[in-house]
């Protein structure tokens, strides 16, 4: 798809998820703007419906598909936050879900998918391949399947927040997005490089986890062979084979950091005490990604307009005290 493509896509997504989603807030950071020399602006989507970014996909996706296909029930799979969303937009138009999670789901996530009515099943320990076997009983089922990422209309939906940034801070530089499956960042760098393809996009993934950057490297789908336990869990995880996402981010990302699980912690509790927002684990690696920017090219974003989406706001009470300790 061409990035002229994309954008249009992208605007419809904006027209149609407006009823369903928040145009969330995009808030300057003093204390970070202090740390790094740059004027640093969070894009708010921990306070967005559903605590997360992907309530902007789900919503997109769910009112893409027929009154009957939603009825006879939606198939997805998750790390947790799209989950929710999916449920959530379920929720909404009367719709019923079954959503597969890896075994590793934060318990705070498993709770808020049911919350919102739909069914949890667990498979595997992985996300990417709680994917494929969800994907695979849709087919055999007959049913509809949300992908959280391997889909145009999510990445599309996901591509809102920029064109919020673009009516919120034309003059952005930079923006500095978590890496999982890769829509998110797709749909973002998409969006505003059809306009501006100066604007710089970082992709920030922990360093114990980072599958998609290991695709990118290959230049095709692939695991990450020594994954490690990540603080951030929305991130973790395999990429579908095939993953649209995959060229895109080939494309459209300029350049990407690699955070350790110390800096995640740190930037988490940085942010909580100085900016006053709850967040998890997959917005501190963001956060993280731009003060390891700032440690080691300081140069290079000194003076500039940075944009760190805060991509999300779940996480179980026992991470969250350890992190404040």
């Amino acid at each position: 798809m061409s990035l002229l493509n994309l954008r249009s896509a992208v605007e419809e997504a904006d027209l149609r998820i407006r009823p369903h989603v928040l145009e969330t807030q995009l808030r300057r950071s003093d204390h970070l703007s202090r740390l790094t020399g740059a004027n640093i602006l969070c894009k708010l989507e921990n306070l967005q419906v559903t605590g997360s970014f992907k309530a902007r996909g789900a919503a997109n996706k769910i009112a893409s598909l027929s009154n009957e296909q939603r009825m006879h029930g939606v198939v997805t799979a998750s790390s947790g936050n799209h989950g929710a969303a999916v449920a959530a937009m379920l929720a909404r138009s009367g719709g019923r879900g079954i959503v597969y999670v890896p075994t590793t789901t934060p318990q705070v996530k498993v709770d808020a998918i049911r919350d919102y009515g739909a069914e949890v099943r667990f498979h595997s320990d992985d996300s990417g391949e709680a994917e494929i076997f969800a994907r695979a009983y849709a087919e055999a089922e007959g049913l509809a399947y949300v992908s959280p990422y391997n889909d145009l209309t999510v990445i599309a939906g996901q591509g809102t927040i920029g064109a919020e940034i673009e009516r919120q801070a034309a003059n952005t530089d930079m923006v500095v997005v978590s890496v999982g499956g890769g829509g998110l960042i797709s749909g973002i760098a998409g969006f505003l490089k059809g306009r501006n393809p100066g604007v710089k996009i970082i992709g920030a993934s922990p360093r114990n986890d980072h599958a998609m950057l290991c695709s990118v490297r290959a230049g095709k789908v692939v695991v990450h062979a020594d994954a490690q336990p990540t603080l951030s869990d929305g991130t973790a995880g395999g990429v579908e084979p095939g993953a649209i996402t995959l060229p895109f981010c080939r494309e459209l990302v300029d350049d990407w950091v690699l955070v350790s699980e110390e800096q995640i912690t740190d930037a988490m509790r940085r942010y909580m005490t100085y900016d006053n927002q709850l967040i998890e684990g997959a917005a501190g690696v963001a956060i993280a990604s731009l003060l390891d920017i700032a440690a080691t090219q300081p140069e290079s974003i000194k003076g500039k307009t940075i944009v760190v989406i805060i991509c999300g706001a779940r996480i179980d009470l026992s991470k969250l005290a350890k992190i404040l300790v």
